[in-house]
């Protein structure tokens, strides 16, 4: 064998990091020394040798074996970057590409530069023996040598731009193509077939409406031009890619970048499959029960189921809290089942919600709480007036966190139950269709005046009032002895509270009109001295009309 230069020498000691360690076994007879180290290292492994491709351009020329200490990737990426040294060098001609034989291998030189060396656990991975597998890799560095060089010419660069730009206008072109037809079959189908589409039905029963299957029939003709399109963008990109060296690789991994999401997604969901089949089960069962739940308690809100103890107004609110807890309960037992629920950033996502939820929603539940706490008191209905603190109005919503208001001037008032739950509440419409709701107003009249005068006086104007009921009967109280006067009260009974203002407003009418036809002042003014004779009513004036002595 020739001599080898001292930095191909250096090389090929580098190179000796290729071969496995000696075996400690007892040599076989007619063996050598490396053979026998490489037989012990491939005997004994226990896992597939690791290997690492020499890629030029996209193209894959061979594959390497490596060591602990020398490992494949770094041995390819060496190989590699002489081979392009060498295609950039073209002072070196490819027929000076040769192959001279070693203690450790064969090696590949160009001229002086060792290109690379194939020792015997390369020749063992592929199977042949040494030498044939470094001829093998030699016409394949020869070849991609020139393959190099050639792709970088400049009238082969032009010609490939002027390939990849005419490639992309004619996919222009098509796709505006595709886009017009896609426009004039939409246009013709809408003309043509829409106007013929029926509902689906079934023994009368409607199954599939005709809107729904035009929007199915339009999504796809709509994926159908999505999917021809975006086949044509990518073969007009994998076509542009593949007319230069440099992005030749990126063309042949194009289809990879698509493909291998969808394989990721696809065995992922395979593997998924008895989790996702459970899920749907429970699923399944989750809504027959909240759907049974749904018909009974909205029978026992519409009277065809009774229970005992159990108003028919609490049905909607129950069955509000009996389907929250059925949902936490299928929730928690799906919980482990639901695909990637043990990560590590599911369950950052998931504490991170909850510690949002808990800070921020202190007076959301509070509320919840305070209106299913309203519906189980009974405070009020829809419809019922009602005073809350300040605000008096008629309910005409109770949400699970707000109550809706419509006050006396047609003004929508909205209170949060909580506050309602903390508050005194006064129902006016409660009581009034069974016993009455109690209208009151107060008079004041001078001590000349006979008080059974003055209470008959204001019993005749209840009478005149026709909302007031006549049983239970109206009746007055005098709430108090005063400075100047005496302060008359007179209560009469409604079954309408809804229009009490109205009623009020009739009342004090009457209250005037029978007060002004008797001649009595309402008010006595306020007087500093008394007057000479005493403010006393005479014992033959006590029924002065239009009050009635006793039989």
């Amino acid at each position: 064998m020739k001599s080898l230069p001292s930095t191909v020498r250096v090389l090929l000691l580098l190179g000796t990091m290729m071969l496995p360690l000696q075996s400690h076994a007892d040599p076989a007879p007619g063996s050598s020394l490396e053979e026998q180290a490489t037989e012990a290292s491939f005997e004994g492994a226990l896992e597939p040798v690791p290997t690492e491709s020499v890629v030029i351009d996209g193209v894959v020329l061979f594959r390497l074996r490596g060591v602990s200490t020398y490992t494949a990737e770094v041995r390819a990426a060496e190989i590699g970057g002489r081979i392009m040294a060498l295609a950039r060098d073209k002072n070196i001609s490819v027929d000076a590409l040769r192959i001279e034989e070693h203690e450790l291998g064969s090696a590949i030189m160009a001229g002086d530069r060792l290109i690379m060396i194939v020792v015997e656990p390369d020749a063992r991975v592929e199977g042949v023996a040494v030498k044939l597998l470094a001829a093998t890799y030699l016409q394949a560095i020869k070849r991609t040598v020139s393959r190099y060089r050639h792709d970088r010419e400049p009238g082969v660069l032009a010609w490939g731009a002027a390939y990849a730009l005419g490639a992309i206008l004619a996919a222009t072109l098509m796709l505006y193509g595709l886009y017009r037809l896609y426009r004039l079959l939409d246009l013709k189908i809408r003309r043509h077939y829409r106007t013929r589409l029926d509902d689906l039905k079934i023994e009368g029963f409607k199954v599939l409406q005709a809107e729904h299957m035009w929007a199915v029939l339009r999504a796809a003709l709509g994926g159908l031009h999505a999917l021809i399109g975006l086949t044509l963008l990518y073969l007009t990109l994998n076509f542009s890619l593949r007319q230069f060296p440099v992005t030749r690789g990126a063309a042949a991994n194009l289809l990879d970048v698509v493909i291998a999401p969808l394989v990721t997604i696809g065995t992922g969901l395979l593997g998924m499959i008895p989790d996702l089949v459970f899920l749907a089960i429970l699923t399944v069962l989750t809504r027959f029960l909240l759907k049974t739940l749904k018909l009974f308690f909205g029978a026992i809100e519409q009277g065809a189921v009774k229970i005992s103890g159990f108003d028919a107004e609490w049905g909607q609110p129950t069955y509000r809290i009996v389907r929250l807890m059925v949902v936490a309960f299928a929730l928690v037992v799906a919980y482990p089942y639901i695909p990637g629920s043990h990560s590590d950033a599911f369950k950052g996502v998931s504490l991170f919600i909850g510690v949002i939820f808990s800070i921020g929603s202190s007076s959301f539940v509070s509320n919840i709480i305070a209106g299913y706490a309203m519906t189980y008191r009974r405070a009020f209905s829809l419809g019922d007036r009602i005073r809350v603190g300040d605000v008096m109005g008629d309910v005409t919503a109770v949400r699970m966190q707000v109550t809706h208001l419509r006050s006396l001037k047609n003004e929508e008032i909205i209170i949060p139950n909580s506050t309602i739950l903390s508050t005194n509440v006064v129902n006016y419409s409660r009581l009034a269709t069974t016993e009455g709701l109690i209208l009151h107003t107060t008079v004041g009249i001078g001590y000349e005046t006979p008080w059974r005068q003055v209470e008959a006086m204001l019993l005749m104007a209840a009478e005149r009032t026709p909302a007031v009921l006549r049983s239970p009967a109206s009746y007055v109280l005098q709430k108090s002895l005063g400075d100047f006067a005496i302060t008359y009260e007179l209560n009469c009974y409604c079954d309408r509270p809804s229009e009490m203002n109205n009623i009020y407003t009739e009342l004090h009418r009457n209250i005037l009109d029978v007060f002004n036809e008797y001649g009595v002042a309402i008010m006595t003014p306020a007087y500093e001295g008394d007057t000479e004779a005493p403010k006393v009513v005479a014992r033959d004036k006590w029924f002065t009309a239009p009050a009635k002595a006793p039989d």
